[in-house]
């Protein structure tokens, strides 16, 4: 099991647009997405993030290289993961439940949460409303683009998007995730992991696979 230590931020007025140059004086390291866990989807397109966290909420910022891009769903909640997609999956207590926050390439976000993959419970548009996203490809939809494309994300994820938990601090808590890069219907469509996952088919839905996140 992969573990990450997460420093928190202590930046007043914090703005998603400046989100990658704060992250790079306070020195966040990257991490790799870089477990190819199906013999039938090989591309590993080059998948790096980081992450850290204020009072309020967590920081993802997402740098990513690959061969193609797509970002045909420009509203939340659509079927985000058949575009170029980066995902976080997150269990924050003890109690069986795990939100799935998936977006594509331009920061259209899906924000679901459940037991396991079948029966999620979505969030609502005023709860994905306090998702701050900035997207270097811009925020307007787009057909599929072959041809080698570098693309990065920063999200500012506030603690109340996790509807079904009252999250008050994660200063010196230690929770589990996973990290994933997908795009279902791209040229080449692939399923790369953080921590790696040993099912038979992908399957992101593995909370049993996900990784040690310990905050500062």
């Amino acid at each position: 099991m992969q573990q990450l230590n997460i420093k928190k931020i202590t930046t007043e007025d914090l703005s998603v647009a400046s989100l990658s140059a704060v992250m790079d004086q306070e020195k966040i390291e990257f991490n790799t997405v870089g477990c190819v866990n199906w013999d039938s989807y090989p591309y590993k397109p080059k998948v790096k993030f980081r992450i850290a966290h204020t009072n309020n909420a967590i920081l993802l910022n997402y740098q990513v290289e690959e061969d193609s891009v797509r970002a045909k769903y420009g509203e939340d909640n659509g079927s985000v993961w058949t575009d170029s997609c980066v995902e976080f999956f997150v269990s924050l207590a003890n109690d069986g439940l795990y939100y799935n926050l998936e977006s594509n390439c331009i920061g259209t976000v899906l924000l679901g949460v459940g037991n396991d993959r079948h029966d999620r419970e979505r969030a609502s548009s005023d709860v994905l409303s306090g998702v701050q996203r900035w997207a270097s490809l811009g925020r307007d939809p787009f057909e599929e683009r072959v041809g080698h494309c570098s693309w990065e994300l920063s999200l500012i994820v506030p603690y109340t998007v996790f509807f079904k938990h009252s999250i008050k601090s994660l200063d010196d808590a230690t929770i589990k995730g996973n990290f994933y890069k997908c795009g279902d219907e791209l040229k080449t469509p692939h399923y790369i992991s953080w921590n790696q996952i040993e099912t038979e088919k992908p399957d992101f839905h593995r909370p049993e696979f996900f990784g040690k996140l310990c905050f500062e």
